[in-house]
């Protein structure tokens, strides 16, 4: 199986492409304007996808069990994913050294 036969490999590719496609469809839009909607979404189908079942002793849900639960294991989420990430840190950064 290739990366992109995988499901989170696919949707990552998919949301920058994406992206691309309509920065390149409206070159006045700015670009922090379409990450910002195309976050919302993911938010938005995130928080679909993570509603807890109807059995309050599940196991499997119980991270999830409320609106504070999965508030704290989306930014948990959102965290590793940035860190992770090759834009993370960037040679303009203020701080940043330089010699």
């Amino acid at each position: 199986m290739s990366d992109y036969d995988n499901p989170y490999e696919k949707a990552a590719t998919r949301a920058v492409e994406l992206g691309n496609r309509l920065a390149e469809l409206d070159q006045d839009a700015h670009l922090w304007d379409i990450a910002d909607g195309l976050l919302a979404g993911a938010i938005q189908y995130w928080l679909y996808s993570r509603q807890p079942c109807a059995d309050p002793a599940c196991e499997e849900c119980a991270t999830i069990r409320s609106g504070e639960l999965r508030l704290q294991e989306l930014l948990r989420l959102a965290e590793e994913f940035a860190r992770s990430s090759e834009y993370f840190d960037s040679p303009s950064d203020f701080g940043v050294g330089h010699a």
